[in-house]
């Protein structure tokens, strides 16, 4: 590293006196034009740099890399100052309560740079390329592995090295005397990883850049579909889906949803550098579907751990999906008779029939414990779930079952379980779905479901306080709403 450093400033000097050769030149040929044009035009002559002035001021600022490196980059030397990295989009952030729509909220300050110095140090820039590992950089920079596996062993934070990917950007900070003294990973545009090193220790530094963050609101009514009238409100698919996911346990979306319908949100966008970098989560919502007005508000208790409620405190996730599948259409309903198509006779029908393409993912309704996984008659591919001691799902059909779904084995919520098919009795890929309670078989879509858990009434305080303002963002982008269509 020592020798590459000392010949590369060698031959930044050798091409800056070319670049000043080349400017004499240049502005020789500028005074004889600027003559000529004063003799022929009478204009004020103008004003001729010296050419002698021994202080260029256009330095060369570039360290080229050793001969057989040269067609490969060229390195700024100080010009390049490794940018900090920014807050990622995270759902469970605490949020500040908006005062007004589009309020802009503060974002925390930009962390020290840890590439700051007393000693001015030279940086050298390099950006991965595809097949590129840290070893090869590190021996193109004459670094020694020795050197890459003390940074890399140092602490958790540096063994993320090892995980680099192409186009993200490598700045070594080399010390006049030609040790390296800091290294920092340009993740992405928000995120970098600050290593400095010395005799004693090698200290590590995640940093995030600030992130602006906007408060929005929007509202509108379903004309024919959640996703194009969700659109048509400014909405990203992402808080789209975010929506759908919200009210997943109080509407069938693709069932349920009719025109008329309505929503409303106070959501969050976040910018980086005046632009929108991400959408940020959905605060406060409110759904309207057949009459029947749902709610939810963010919150983010005393532990640290940020969910939605509706208005009175209940938490909105519940103990089971509405539907554990993304389907095209209910192929077959819960019936006490029914024609069966492969058997050709009359039978009860006892679950739900989700008509979805081959191999679409299937979710477990509820968290439980696998009972039964494998060929049953005429279920084909089937998985039995028991949740506590009443409630059994069942799911058939399946073209075959996520790997790490055994007999025994305990499932959360919304974990992919198998994917759709058509063994046993089917005439054409489906999900068939039956929710049982104390072995008895109930309607999948109109069973009534566990209710929800309220927030004790020691944090009913800390819940109203939070969510009191975002609730009054709500009413207030509704109201404007109303008057903007009634102008």
């Amino acid at each position: 590293m020592r020798d590459y450093i000392f010949n590369s400033q060698k031959q930044a000097k050798q091409r800056a006196r070319r670049r000043r050769l080349r400017l004499t030149g240049l502005l020789i040929v500028v005074a004889v034009l600027a003559y000529g044009v004063r003799h022929f035009t009478q204009t004020e002559e103008p004003a001729v740099a010296d050419l002698n002035d021994s202080s260029d001021q256009s330095t060369d600022d570039t360290l080229i890399l050793p001969a057989q490196n040269r067609d490969k980059a060229k390195v700024p030397v100080q010009a390049v100052e490794p940018g900090q990295a920014q807050v990622p989009d995270n759902p469970q952030e605490k949020q500040a309560a908006p005062g007004s729509e589009d309020t802009v909220a503060t974002a925390p300050a930009d962390p020290v740079d840890v590439t700051e110095s007393s000693d001015p140090l030279n940086w050298i820039k390099h950006t991965i390329k595809q097949g590129e590992s840290l070893s090869a950089i590190f021996k193109q920079y004459d670094l020694t592995p020795g050197l890459l596996h003390k940074i890399v062993s140092s602490s958790e934070a540096a063994s993320s090295l090892a995980k680099i990917r192409p186009g993200q950007t490598v700045h070594f900070g080399v010390r006049e005397d030609q040790e390296l003294e800091k290294l920092v990973l340009e993740r992405d545009r928000i995120s970098s990883l600050h290593i400095g090193l010395s005799d004693a220790n090698i200290v590590s530094e995640e940093q995030n850049r600030a992130l602006e963050k906007q408060v929005k609101t929007t509202t509108n009514t379903i004309k024919s579909s959640l996703f194009v009238d969700g659109q048509a409100a400014g909405l990203s698919d992402k808080l789209i889906m975010q929506l759908a996911k919200v009210f997943g346990w109080d509407i069938d979306f693709a069932l349920e949803v009719m025109p008329g319908d309505s929503f409303s949100l106070v959501y969050e966008e976040r910018y980086l550098d005046g632009e929108k970098f991400s959408d940020g989560p959905i605060l406060a919502a409110e759904f309207v579907n057949q009459g029947k007005t749902f709610r939810a508000v963010q919150y983010t208790n005393k532990q640290g751990i940020t969910s939605y409620y509706d208005d009175t405190g209940h938490i909105k996730e519940r103990a089971f999906l509405r539907t554990p599948v993304k389907f095209a259409r209910i192929s077959s309903k819960f019936t006490r008779k029914r024609w069966h198509p492969v058997l050709k006779r009359w039978r009860s029908h006892k679950g739900v029939d989700y008509a979805a393409p081959p191999g679409t993912p299937v979710k477990a309704a509820g968290t439980g414990r696998v009972v039964f996984r494998g060929k049953k008659g005429g279920y084909g591919n089937v998985i039995f779930l028991r949740h506590g001691g009443r409630y059994t799902t069942v799911y058939g059909h399946m073209s075959k079952f996520a790997r790490s779904v055994k007999k025994g084995s305990k499932v959360k919520q919304g974990q992919i379980i198998g994917y759709v098919g058509s063994t046993g009795l089917a005439t054409g890929p489906h999900l068939h779905y039956e929710f049982r309670v104390n072995g008895v078989h109930r309607n999948p879509l109109t069973v009534k479901l566990p209710k929800s858990i309220a927030l004790p009434k020691s944090q009913m305080a800390d819940f109203k306080s939070q969510t009191a303002p975002l609730l009054a963002q709500l009413e207030k982008g509704k109201s404007a709403s109303m008057v903007a269509l009634a102008e």
